[in-house]
């Protein structure tokens, strides 16, 4: 029978700079909690970002692995949800630059299932037109919407990622949300 550190659960109780630590000390028990921690996290964003779960899933995979390689660069003293974000950012603006050269077939979003059916495809339908609308935004304010409303990030947070003032976040945020409101609004009247 195995102590609480080898089966890795010993980690789970562990602050975020103890375990980026560890994981420093080349201990991976404490780099997959970490991994864990932020998978579902940097996949939201990765989906928002790329709308294609494969993509997503290669990228989110690829962000953890770029983090890690870089681990010894990182600054303790930041955020590392922070960190991991801006690597996941980039990697999917590359992926969005190579997909413009090397178009794919978009892949549908997993809807749980309610005790409304109605209530389903409504909620779908809605939902496929705002990802609809959000990706026929210019870059520069579909991306600020997606880490605001899809993973929560503060202004300065997405400012961070972006490199780019709060200031200017805020108002791609507002512009952003006013040209997606108008294009639902053109469509519903068009229906």
């Amino acid at each position: 029978m195995g102590t609480e550190e080898d089966d890795g659960t010993v980690y789970r109780t562990q602050d975020e700079v103890s375990l980026l630590r560890a994981s420093l000390d080349g201990q991976t028990e404490a780099w997959g909690e970490i991994v864990t921690r932020y998978k579902d996290a940097v996949f939201g964003l990765c989906l928002g970002f790329l709308r294609n779960r494969a993509d997503a899933e290669d990228v989110t995979h690829d962000a953890f692995v770029r983090a890690y390689l870089n681990l010894r660069r990182y600054n303790l003293d930041r955020k590392f949800s922070t960190w991991v974000f801006t690597i996941a950012a980039n990697l999917c603006r590359n992926r969005i630059r190579y997909r413009r050269n090397h178009p794919v077939m978009e892949v549908e979003f997993e809807m749980e299932g309610s005790a409304d059916p109605a209530r389903t495809v409504a909620r779908e339908e809605q939902q496929v037109r705002v990802r609809e609308a959000l990706g026929t935004l210019p870059y520069a304010y579909r991306t600020p919407l997606v880490l605001r409303f899809y993973n929560d990030l503060s202004y300065k947070e997405i400012g961070d990622i972006l490199a780019i003032p709060e200031g200017t976040v805020k108002t791609r945020i507002h512009r952003g949300k006013a040209m997606l409101k108008e294009m639902l609004d053109k469509e519903r009247g068009a229906s």
